[in-house]
């Protein structure tokens, strides 16, 4: 199936792009009776959600109305969908009364938006395929980060090394098992929580400066990549340097998806080389006492600046 065999495709990413316009205006211009419809007007800071949802439907409507990359922004909005449906399901858990009843109104509606999205996305992936376009499933990224830590590089190298130590600054590894012969498994979560899985083996080892590695057949997400030690400039400790190298589940358009969620692979490691430099250097992961739920980047946005004990 191809846009010219299915111009009903296009027709419903733009009709999704004229009813992100409506409903994006509808949240800017009156946000209380936004609210209030909702069942959620007794929340000061769900109110002040609602602009801000504004704002994202009005970027899919530009999206989509302008009909570049069509596929790309329908698959935002079904982003955006589980966004909305796990706000509402708290709202949910929260009222009762004629509130309660609202929100669940307002959860239904969102529950067929959502269907109505993944519908004319999957058409649209359809259709790209019918036209021999590359696949928007598949997709490579590259990134690098570096960080300073204080302490010798052997012992640096040591930690990372020994790889059930990952998961104690990795936020979404969940578990590294080896099996031996320079092979492990293992065990992630991905940006919508679904856990990922691969086995890798160590490519080359030069002891305190070197580890690289690949993912073996079979892998969920298959990658490589190297991490490297070097002595820091002034005796200030030690370099470490991450080159990575994997396939993103939905190329760019995945890459563009966990922005939403806070979950971009880049920010992923440069966050999760911040929590290697606090392991060594302090004993533990510092965050704020105002982030309860832990070290999920999608969490953050509820955090609040720490505060000293007993000023509440």
């Amino acid at each position: 199936m191809t846009d010219q065999y299915d111009p009903n495709a296009k027709r419903l990413a733009r009709a999704l792009g004229w009813g992100s316009l409506g409903l994006g205006l509808a949240q800017l211009a009156a946000p209380r009776a936004v609210s209030r419809l909702s069942g959620v007007d007794d929340s000061v800071h769900a109110r002040a959600m609602v602009p801000l949802v504004g704002m994202r439907e009005l970027m899919h409507a530009a999206g989509l109305l302008r009909g570049r990359r069509p596929t790309s922004w329908v698959w935002t909005r079904v982003a955006g969908d589980a966004m909305d449906l796990t706000t509402l399901a708290q709202a949910l858990r929260n009222r009762d009364g004629q509130r309660r009843m609202r929100v669940a109104a307002v959860t239904a509606a969102v529950v067929g938006i959502t269907a109505l999205d993944l519908y004319t996305a999957y058409r649209m992936m359809k259709a790209e395929r019918g036209r021999g376009g590359k696949l928007i499933t598949k997709g490579t990224m590259r990134l690098r980060a570096a960080i300073t830590v204080r302490n010798p590089r052997p012992e640096v190298f040591l930690f990372w090394h020994l790889f059930d130590n990952l998961p104690s600054f990795m936020s979404h590894l969940e578990s590294v098992q080896e099996t031996g012969g320079g092979r492990s498994h293992w065990t992630a979560r991905s940006p919508i929580g679904r856990p990922v899985e691969w086995d890798a083996e160590i490519v080359a080892e030069i002891p305190d400066e070197l580890i690289t590695w690949r993912s073996l057949e079979g892998a969920d997400v298959t990658n490589s990549g190297s991490v490297r030690f070097a002595e820091a400039p002034g005796g200030r400790g030690t370099e470490v340097r991450v080159q990575m190298e994997f396939e993103l589940p939905g190329g760019k358009l995945g890459a563009a998806v966990a922005r939403l969620f806070g979950e971009h692979p880049e920010q992923q490691v440069r966050d999760d080389l911040r929590r290697f430099k606090q392991v060594l250097e302090t004993g533990e992961v510092v965050r704020s006492e105002g982030s309860p739920e832990g070290t999920y980047a999608r969490r953050q946005v509820r955090q609040r600046p720490a505060q000293p004990i007993g000023r509440r």
